[in-house]
């Protein structure tokens, strides 16, 4: 944990409006298989190794494999929480580059306790301030308690690839939420395009059909490669920005990160409307 004097320096400078409130960011998939979640901790890592304070869900609970891309086995994971084996702060763990993380676990097959979610808004609102982003790497498809969190998040990462069964699903997802919260920011990323070309086309099919029937245009936020040297960190589980930090997947999710930074300058999370609130919102009111 960061030390207390810090965390106070922080709730104070958010006090005042001089620091933003937490951002919370959801990476979402239509259908599995496309990287999101290689897509979630190499983002995250990059945000730590900018100086920024991140704490990262795995939220396939039950089937989390966030620990497996870390080459690590957690003792605590979100599971733990859930059945109420631990605390919070028990599953919180240090994971690279100064990234903090909660596994997804395995082994979960019940459905989510909604009191217990009601108990995670609490203790989560206690941490919010050490952390400036909150990644939750969701699992495929979309629950009554997923949804939830989806609803409450500041923004939405749709993670695609040119498959036309993926840019399907990619689409299905957005088209989801978009009708329950016209305000819901999209951000598309086109993962393991063979050229540059290609990511372009992909993320245009998907901002042509998301105009056409939705009526808004989602941020296309950036393109990644094709590269071995991700299937290789996967391989050797260690995160692909820190297995070859030169490799062009490593280069363009740098460049992406440069470009979500830039953008989040020019429209910051609104002071009176955090995701705790936002989540407590939809899990209490009737």
């Amino acid at each position: 944990m960061k030390d207390q004097a810090e965390i106070l320096r922080k709730k104070l400078r958010r006090r005042h409006g001089l620091k933003p409130k937490t951002k919370a960011v959801a990476v979402v998939s239509g259908k599995g298989g496309v990287g999101k979640s290689n897509f979630s901790l190499n983002f995250s890592i990059s945000l730590s190794k900018r100086g920024y304070s991140v704490l990262l869900f795995d939220m396939d609970v039950g089937m989390g494999n966030l620990d497996i891309l870390m080459g690590r086995s957690s003792e605590k994971t979100i599971v733990d929480y859930l059945t109420g084996d631990s605390k919070l702060a028990d599953i919180i763990l240090e994971g690279p580059e100064g990234v903090k993380y909660i596994g997804g676990g395995t082994g979960l097959n019940q459905l989510v306790n909604l009191e217990r979610l009601g108990t995670l808004t609490n203790e989560l609102d206690a941490f919010l301030e050490e952390y400036d982003y909150l990644i939750f790497d969701m699992g495929a498809g979309i629950n009554e308690s997923s949804l939830k969190f989806l609803l409450s998040v500041h923004e939405i990462f749709v993670i695609t690839t040119p498959e036309p069964t993926a840019l399907m699903d990619a689409y299905a997802i957005i088209k989801y939420l978009h009708v329950l919260d016209e305000k819901l920011p999209f951000q598309i990323v086109a993962n393991r395009t063979q050229s540059h070309q290609d990511g372009t086309a992909t993320l245009k099919r998907l901002t042509d059909v998301v105009k056409k029937f939705l009526d808004f245009d989602p941020v296309s936020l950036g393109i990644l490669p094709d590269d071995r040297s991700v299937q290789q960190a996967v391989s050797r589980q260690i995160p692909f920005t820190m297995f070859n930090p030169k490799s062009k997947a490593s280069l363009a999710l740098d460049e992406l990160v440069n470009r979500y930074l830039e953008g989040a300058k020019q429209i910051p999370v609104q002071q009176s409307s955090s995701f705790v609130s936002r989540l407590k919102k939809f899990l209490f009111e009737r």
